[in-house]
């Protein structure tokens, strides 16, 4: 099916070689009907030979013949731009068939209009020759071709930059090693995205949000890192840890907290590995794929403050210069999350789930659970995990998070003092929803090692935790389905599952 653009095309063309042919056909009766006014004037008439003589039978005059001759050569002219008008519509109607469907679809627009422009003026500039050679046959063309050769050397000597920069255009386009969308890096230059490829230079837009334009000849003489946008590009970030650090251990934890940051590429699984074994400690580099290259400084910032947290949530160090002479003792004020005994045992507690159980029982759990701190906008749990810990948040928020439609919404913020994860840790069931730390947030983390000795020691109070428990979920129940007593044969069945989870009697 033909588009309205090329229908709006074929008429205009159409058109316009109408009105010119109509023009042409109509010419001949207008030079003969401009002629007589000027024979009547000098007293001019045609001889036998078709030459224009005066009345007297003697040559016309110099004067008559001069306005003969401008009259014929201005209608020379108007033949030759009325010729021009038709080779230039059929030149853009096929330039249009050819390089604005077949080249546009290959997706090389720039390449398509360079061409065009090029394709198009030799085509003018022959037609144009030819053109005028069949309306001014005795003229001759050679002398004023050899002419123009000098011209044409002085003129290029002087435009040897700008016929640099279109000829290198022509070859970086028909290259197409880059487009407009990808990001480039251009040593000594800068680094950006390609907003525009033309026959003069790049136009590039770069992360300080500048224009920075260079030329084609430049462009085509440099080395040139290429990101293309449909393209998964690589980055790598890296850092170091002592060597008592297990290996095994920074692979996962890294490899968990990168997966986790915003425009990381869940297609490509990052890899975490060692680069060199330095004086100080094992020096590492984590490799992963982003999906914006754009957003690269702030992605590789936000892998390296995630990168921190976890090193400090599961006790791993980085490695530093061990030639320190004199060594000062830091003041409490200036310790990062450093938490007394007594302060995590009171926190636990004023939780109500471990209400029931004394002093004793409540020391050893804070001798034994584990403080963890996590980074805005972190991931603490996700629905779905098996993992058995319950927390209790020790300092800063969190939102319980759930997905409707495809999107997340948060249904809750817990803060100070709050806990969650209660389930897991009792019964062992996955977990229910994601949790999200709103700023950054210290937990207590309670594994169920902790739990089971003291469950086994006194088994009445599995069953007052599980009431607990059972009481919290009405609570925190948000459908007014779900909002009804609770049965003793659901309270037993919490119990039971306690029981089950934990190997009671």
């Amino acid at each position: 099916m033909v588009s309205k653009e090329l229908q709006k095309r074929l008429y205009f063309f159409f058109g316009v070689v109408a009105v010119v042919s109509l023009i042409l056909v109509f010419l001949p009766f207008a030079e003969e009907w401009l002629r007589q006014p000027i024979y009547d004037y000098f007293s001019i008439v045609i001889n036998e030979d078709n030459v224009p003589v005066s009345a007297a039978g003697v040559d016309a005059s110099q004067a008559a013949k001069t306005v003969l001759n401008l009259l014929v050569n201005l209608l020379l002219i108007i033949k030759i731009l009325l010729y021009m008008m038709i080779v230039v519509s059929v030149v853009r109607l096929i330039a249009h068939l050819i390089f604005g469907t077949a080249l546009r679809n290959s997706g090389q627009q720039e390449i398509s209009s360079l061409l065009k422009t090029i394709l198009s003026g030799i085509i003018y500039l022959v037609a144009f020759f030819v053109i005028f050679q069949t309306q001014y046959p005795k003229v001759e063309l050679a002398p004023l071709f050899t002419g123009s050769a000098i011209i044409g050397i002085v003129v290029g000597l002087a435009l040897q930059d700008t016929l640099g920069n279109l000829f290198s255009g022509i070859a970086i386009q028909a290259d197409q090693s880059f487009q407009a969308g990808d990001i480039i890096s251009i040593k000594n230059q800068g680094m950006g995205t390609v907003e525009s490829v033309s026959w003069r230079g790049v136009k590039i837009r770069t992360f300080q949000n500048k224009l920075l334009v260079i030329s084609n000849s430049v462009i085509g003489k440099e080395t040139i890192e290429v990101a293309p946008r449909d393209n998964l590009n690589a980055r790598i970030v890296k850092f170091n840890t002592l060597f008592t650090n297990s290996p095994a251990k920074v692979i996962q934890i890294v490899r968990e907290a990168v997966r986790q940051v915003e425009n990381v590429s869940p297609k490509r699984r990052p890899k975490v590995r060692i680069w060199n074994l330095g004086e100080s400690g094992i020096d590492w580099e984590v490799k992963y794929w982003i999906t914006n290259y754009r957003q690269q400084n702030d992605t590789d910032a936000l892998i390296r403050q995630r990168i921190w947290y976890a090193f400090q949530r599961e006790d791993l160090d980085f490695a530093y210069p061990t030639r320190t002479i004199y060594t000062a003792r830091q003041s409490e004020e200036e310790e990062v999350f450093v938490e007394t005994e007594d302060e995590i045992c009171e926190r636990i507690n004023n939780v109500a789930v471990f209400a029931p159980l004394s002093a004793e029982e409540t020391n050893r759990i804070a001798k034994t659970c584990s403080v963890r701190v996590f980074a805005p906008e972190e991931p603490i749990i996700q629905k779905g995990q098996a993992d058995r810990s319950m927390f209790i948040i020790h300092r800063g928020a969190v939102h319980i998070q759930v997905n409707e439609n495809g999107e997340s919404k948060t249904v809750s913020t817990l803060r100070e003092g709050d806990f969650f994860g209660e389930m897991s840790l009792f019964t062992g069931e996955p977990r229910t929803a994601d949790v999200v730390s709103d700023i950054e947030t210290q937990v207590l983390e309670i594994q169920p090692y902790v739990m089971k000795p003291i469950l086994e020691k006194n088994p009445d109070v599995a069953r007052i935790i599980g009431e607990i428990i059972e009481e919290r979920r009405e609570e925190l129940s948000r459908e007014a389905e779900e909002k009804k007593s609770m049965t003793d044969a659901e309270t037993k069945g919490t119990f039971k599952a306690i029981k089950k989870f934990f190997g009671l009697n």
